[in-house]
Order: C-alpha cells, then structure tokens, then sequence
C-alpha cells in the first residue's frame, strides 16, 4: 500500500487542517507555530527597541527612527520565507527561542551595519530567559485570536440568536419541562434565554486579563540586577510589559503562572457548553417540527431517504464543541501547575490552544450556518398548543387559590380538583371551560378564563425578551 505520509503537499492528519481549514484558517495568524515564531520575535523587537530608547544599558546609543521602523518591518512581513530561515537555524540550535535570537541578531546586522553598532547585537535577549519571551509571546497570541478572530465571530453569532429572538417573541411554543407539556411560552423567549446566556459569558471573556512576566531565570531579576545594579528592573519589567498592551504580574518563578490562561479557558469553555444546550435544543425543535430547514439546491440530506434534511450543522457544532471543550479543561487544569519553579509540560500543552479554539469556531461557524437556515413553522407550534389544553389547569388553579386566600367561597382544593380534570388524559377547550363555568368564579375572573386558550396563555413572554442587550 503506498504511503500517504509521502504526498507532496503533505496531506493534513487532523480535521481543522484538512476538511475544515477554511472555516479556522484566521487563526492560523494567531496561534500557529509560525504566528508563535513571529511573537516571539515581536518581543525580542520590542525588548531590544526599549533598552535602547530608555538608555537601559550606559552607553549605547539610541535606535534611530529609521531602525525602528526597520526593525518592527520584521515583525509586519513575517512569512514563509522566515519561517523557514528560523527552521533552518534551529535545526542548528535545536532550541527554539535561541533560534529566534541568532535570527534577529542576522536582521541587526543587516539593519545598523556599522562597526561600532555590532554590540547592539548584545541586547537581543539580554537578561532573558526562554520563558520571558514565550509567555509574552503566547499572550500576544492568544489576545489577539480572542480580540481579532473568536469573539467577533461569538458576538456575531449571539447577535443573530437575538435577532431570531425577537423575530419570534410572539409566537406562542408549548414549552416541555422534564419532556413534558408544561405552561406555553413563545420561541423567542426560550431563544432570548439562550442568548442571553451566551452574552454573558462573552462579556466576561471581553474583560479578561493577559497577563506577562519578564524577570528572569526563577523570577528574581537575578542577572539583571547583578549586571546592572543601578536600574529599576521591576519598573523597567513593568513599563515593558505594560507596552505590548498586557499586565504585568511582578510575583512568578521561571514562568508566568497561566492563571490568566485557565480563567479565559473556563469562560470560553462555558460559553460553548451553553452553545452546544442552543444546539440541542434547536435539533429537538426540528424533530418537533417547529422549524423547517430550507436547504440549498442539489444538497442532500441523506443518501438513502430523499425526503430528509438533516440537522447536521448542529450535531457537527456539538461534535466540535465537545472536542474543543476537551482541550480547553485539559489546558486550564495542567497549565496552572508547574514542579517548583518550571516545567516543560506547558510547553508541550500551550501548542494544542489553537485547536481548542480552532473546534469552538468551526461550531460557530456551524450554528451560525444552521440557523440561517431555519424557518419558524408557526403553525406546527399551534397545533401542539391546540392538543394540550391542559396546561390551563396551572393558571385556572392559581386563581383559585388567589380567590380562596381572599375569602371567595367554593375555591377549596383547587389543585386536586384540577388535578382530578387534567391529570393522566389529555382534555380539550369545551371540557376546560364546562370546567370553569362550574367553579362559581366572580364574573370578570370567568370571563377571562373563558377566554383563554392554550396560544394566548403565554403571559409575559414577548415583553421579557426586551431584557435582551
């Protein structure tokens, strides 16, 4: 058998790089192993632009703005060609970020080529250890995955479940509790309830902190201090760190303790499992029949039975929101331990956070697919409302009781006796209101329950999605 390992290009292993890659591939400018390179030499850049700028180290000169500017070019046309040059040169090293080093040192020398300015060369990574690069680094990566490419996406999706909401607020919906008839609602509340729910959990990860540290081999500012005593390394780690738009955490060891991490993992892992109960929920209201799918011409729902459309882009959305929130709980509950001052098991662990949400975007995609291919089928709604006019014995009850606790005479049991009408078998709106004429009800109580049908019995449910966003 011929070996598919050896196909050029190579042929992808997992699903997001292979059959779903257009649905996930803005992230790959974020938090791909290439996007983690070019951070990580976003950092260096930066690092070696403040020393010099801030006359950390006496006597070397100040970056002109020309060099800036060339130096942050670096960083802006970060491509396949240093992708590969980095590759090259750690194949060398065969240690990553020291890659990253001689690499920039290559483009120093290209940009300040003077004699006197190769001891700029020096600065590149001065005072740094490994993981002061890369848990900036990461951060970068994943608060821009977050801010430039999921969020919008998820907000984007709540905002389209609002809307369906507020199309449907008054469409009345026989609602089920424990899978059982229960007190009518509309669909767009139980849809507003939804995204809500998910909203929620959006403006908790909008207000999520990135943190970075940059202090040094056990994060004592050992080196620096002892290399150069008279500066203000704290303030000058801050001031640093602050400056690539994150906050700083002055009390870690080797590494930046990932608290940040696991806290916007477990938010972004709510937020799907609120997704995938929409998912489910959504698929049951189609098997009920309360919407109808519109599928797209020449698609197939099954390759055996033409008359079915299935509900694939929500049973997709949960496969992928389960597989996602996997690796998200796994991410937040190795990456907050570390043996003693470092370990390497985030390192290994960081590099699978783009395909946590790389499986949460393709279910965005997927739901945000899905229902835009839905239509709300009013009358399958009514029909089932029309089939359980027993719900009204929980409204005609409670009045009862009302009555009863104001001295009304005749209003006693009121639970048992409708309990005794509706319980067990299904009754129908002569029954109900044969019922209520014998209740001896005050005329004007009468009059609206005898008004009342299972479609009107939605109370305030339209006005409640008001309280959406």
């Amino acid at each position: 058998m011929a070996s598919l390992a050896a196909a050029t290009p190579p042929i992808a292993l997992g699903a997001l790089d292979g059959r779903y890659r257009a649905a996930v591939a803005p992230l790959v400018d974020h938090l791909s192993e290439a996007a983690l390179n070019r951070e990580r030499v976003r950092v260096e850049v930066e690092w070696l632009i403040h020393q010099t700028s801030h006359g950390i180290v006496p006597g070397v000169r100040r970056l002109t703005d020309e060099e800036i500017s060339a130096l942050r070019g670096i960083v802006e046309t970060f491509g396949p060609v240093e992708v590969a040059e980095l590759a090259e040169i750690e194949r060398v090293t065969v240690h990553d970020v020291k890659a990253v080093e001689y690499f920039l040192k290559r483009r120093l020398a290209e940009i300040a080529p003077a004699e006197e300015d190769k001891g700029l060369a020096e600065l590149v990574h001065f005072g740094c250890t490994s993981e002061d690069i890369n848990n900036l680094a990461y951060a970068l990566m994943v608060k821009g995955a977050v801010a430039d490419v999921w969020l919008p996406r998820a907000q984007a999706l709540v905002e389209q479940v609002s809307a369906l909401a507020r199309d449907l607020r008054d469409v009345p919906l026989l609602a089920h509790t424990h899978g059982q008839p229960a007190t009518p609602t509309t669909m767009g509340k139980e849809l507003a309830v939804l995204a809500f729910r998910l909203g929620r959990q959006l403006r908790r990860v909008d207000r999520q902190e990135y943190l970075g540290k940059f202090n040094g081999a056990t994060g004592t500012f050992g080196a620096h201090a002892l290399a150069l005593p008279d500066v203000d390394w704290p303030t000058v780690s801050r001031e640093f760190v602050e400056g690539l738009g994150l906050t700083w955490n002055p009390l870690t060891t080797q590494i930046e303790s990932h608290d940040w991490q696991a806290e916007l993992y477990a938010d972004v892992a709510r937020f799907n499992r609120v997704l995938h109960n929409l998912c489910t929920d959504v698929w049951t209201y189609i098997s009920m029949g309360y919407f109808a799918q519109v599928r797209g011409q020449g698609t197939v729902g099954s390759s055996t039975m033409p008359h079915k459309v299935n509900p694939i882009r929500f049973e997709n959305a949960e496969a992928n929101l389960e597989v996602g929130n996997a690796l998200l709980d796994v991410l937040g509950s190795t990456l907050v331990q570390s043996r003693l001052q470092r370990d390497l098991t985030d390192s290994s662990m960081q590099r699978n956070i783009g395909s946590a949400f790389g499986h949460s975007l393709l279910a965005l995609d997927n739901v945000a697919r899905g229902l835009a291919g839905l239509d709300a089928v009013p009358s399958a709604m009514a029909a089932d409302l029309e089939s359980n006019w027993e719900v009204l014995g929980e409204p005609i009850q409670s009045a009862m009781r009302a009555l009863g606790a104001r001295g009304v005479p005749g209003m006693e049991e009121p639970y048992e006796r409708l309990k005794e009408l509706t319980r067990g078998r299904r009754v129908g709106g002569d029954e109900v209101r044969e019922f209520v004429r014998g209740l001896g009800l005050p005329a004007d109580v009468e009059e609206r329950f005898l008004a009342l049908t299972p479609q009107t019995y939605t109370a305030l449910a339209s006005r409640l999605v008001d309280y959406l966003p």
